[in-house]
């Protein structure tokens, strides 16, 4: 989270994601409706290496290779998949199924009610996600077949994110209603919570049973291994392998206070700092791993929500420098630093090294690595942060020019809150469809 300060993305926070909310979490499983004997007998063999990955759902055929394709997709965006052990290997390809099987029936409900998604439309995206690749859709369907996958699949991908949105806009949206008591009595809420102690949190569950719970603990604890080498970012990790229905929000869970939360997720997000990952936490029904985006306080001025206008100074290093020279350059750059007195001094300070300067009037300082954030709350207008980089980046510096401190936390729009609820219950109806179109599904596995 070093790069170089005008290429950092800012993490917008909207003031809808004050309103309260239920946590999307995965609900615990329950059978006791069933009637299901406690020394239940198995009747026949069971295998389950005898289902393949390969389906027909209402007639519409999933192949192995359609299966292969879309995991060479995972494997494009996180090349640790083409290390992964053969078991877990073949869960994935089950578990990529699943997610086809529902894709499938997304597109089919969707041209049901005649929602088609154009060719125009699939060539307009797929070149949109060619460029966030830093390729060229020519470029980018070679790269797919490098990667054991195909254009076809990630336009089938695509146009199944596309006609379900779709869908929803026409189908489920128009029925949402919200009405002004209900707003009247969130803003109460709100405005009686003011000061209490919100998380932003991401969320991967996994299911679990008494049969599963060991096999399931560790593969929770191979995906922490992973996330924390921060190759790819968390909510990668919750799109492909959470059973959550916030998967395809990438595990988000918004703003949430304790209380909303379940007790051993409640009593983990109280504990962790910003950035930092914990689990896997045992809950009913499965196991979770969650990552703390941020924290703040319910309608409080959060000095993190200062923006500072900043002058970063860099010190590229030249490929293949040892670490002698790289510590006697930044040593250097350290010392150099220590000369600067105020903004108007940088450039000059700058030059004696050799350093590049690049300015930036709109950084918050919650959008800064943690550990920078800290620094730069503790600074005096003028002052410079101490050096920090790498052997590969080089050595940097944040010098303060200026603080434009926040306002008191208000409470958020009655349109804001509005259009807050109504994304919610769409979610929620949308997540009720998908199993009414999963039950009636005539699925025949092969």
């Amino acid at each position: 989270m070093t790069g170089r300060l005008l290429g950092m993305a800012a993490l917008v926070a909207v003031a809808t994601a004050a309103v309260a909310q239920q946590p999307a979490v995965t609900a615990p499983n329950s059978a006791e409706n069933l009637d299901i004997p406690a020394d239940a007998q198995i009747f026949g063999k069971f295998d389950p290496d005898v289902r393949k990955p390969t389906a027909i759902v209402n007639e519409t055929v999933i192949t192995g290779t359609d299966v292969d394709q879309r995991v060479g997709l995972i494997r494009a965006a996180n090349p640790q998949v083409a290390q992964l052990p053969p078991a877990e290997l073949d869960r994935l390809k089950l578990q990529v199924l699943r997610q086809l099987i529902d894709e499938t029936l997304q597109i089919q409900e969707a041209k049901s009610a005649d929602i088609i998604i154009t060719a125009d439309e699939l060539k307009q995206s797929y070149n949109g996600v060619a460029r966030n690749f830093n390729r060229t859709p020519a470029q980018m369907a070679v790269y797919l077949r490098e990667s054991g996958s195909s254009d076809r699949s990630l336009r089938r991908q695509i146009e199944g994110e596309l006609a379900w949105q779709r869908y929803l806009r026409r189908k489920v949206e128009p029925f949402v209603n919200i009405g002004d008591a209900e707003v009247k009595a969130i803003l109460d809420r709100l405005e009686a919570s003011k000061g209490t102690e919100e998380f932003n949190l991401r969320e991967i569950y996994l299911s679990a049973n008494d049969a599963t719970k060991a096999q399931v603990f560790a593969t929770a604890k191979q995906l922490i291994a992973e996330i924390q080498k921060g190759q790819q970012p968390f909510g990668y990790f919750a799109r492909q392998y959470s059973e959550a229905s916030t998967r395809g929000v990438e595990g988000d869970l918004g703003w949430v206070r304790a209380a909303q939360l379940p007790a051993e997720l409640a009593a983990a997000a109280q504990q962790m700092q910003v950035g930092q990952v914990a689990g896997p936490i045992e809950i009913p029904g499965g196991y979770s791993i969650i990552y703390l985006t941020d924290k703040r306080q319910v309608l409080t001025a959060d000095p993190r929500d200062a923006r500072l206008s900043l002058k970063q100074l860099t010190l590229p290093f030249p490929p293949k420098i040892t670490q002698a020279e790289a510590s006697a350059r930044a040593a250097a750059f350290g010392k150099a630093i220590k000369e600067i007195q105020g903004c108007g001094t940088v450039e000059k300070i700058a030059a004696s090294v050799n350093a590049e300067v690049v300015d930036n009037d709109t950084v918050r300082v919650r959008d800064l690595p943690p550990q920078l954030a800290d620094i730069m709350l503790q600074l005096q207008i003028g002052q410079s942060s101490p050096p920090f980089g790498s052997a590969e980046q080089g050595v940097r510096a944040l010098v303060l020019c200026g603080r434009d401190d926040p306002k008191t936390g208000q409470l958020p729009s009655s349109d804001q809150v509005e259009n807050q609820l109504q994304q919610q219950r769409v979610n929620l109806r949308a997540q009720q469809k998908l199993r009414d179109l999963r039950r009636d599904a005539v699925v025949e596995y092969r």
